[in-house]
């Protein structure tokens, strides 16, 4: 994958990111959608992420894939293979552009982010 392109990582069925590519879509900003739970992560994009996310910011812990592990899982400290195993447990929507990352939809952040209206 390449970094020069705005890339939204998502799930189809998530509220956020539906409003999320609304937004991109309405502001003409190029992008493509990575649906994680259809295209193949890989264990260079999540320690990609990693470099500049922390985990409290990309892994989702209030949703119900977080529930749903054992107590082992949730205290492994392999988070890359916790997230290659279950992509839900990644917070979305998750932005890509030029190198850098942002979780969240805030349509104000999102602007300054992207070069929009500058």
């Amino acid at each position: 994958m390449t970094t020069d392109h705005t890339v939204i990582h998502g799930i189809k069925q998530c509220d956020t990111c539906r409003k999320a590519l609304a937004w991109l879509t309405a502001n003409q900003v190029p992008h493509r959608f990575f649906d994680l739970r259809a295209d193949p992560l890989s264990t260079a994009m999540i320690e990609t992420w990693l470099e500049q996310l922390s985990t409290l910011t990309l892994l989702n812990r209030r949703s119900t894939t977080w529930r749903q592990l054992t107590d082992q899982e949730k205290a492994s400290e392999n988070v890359v293979a916790l997230l290659l195993a279950n992509p839900t447990l990644i917070k979305r929507p998750l932005l890509s552009h030029q190198g850098h990352y942002r979780i969240g939809f805030k349509a104000e952040e999102w602007a300054t982010f992207l070069g929009i209206g500058a």
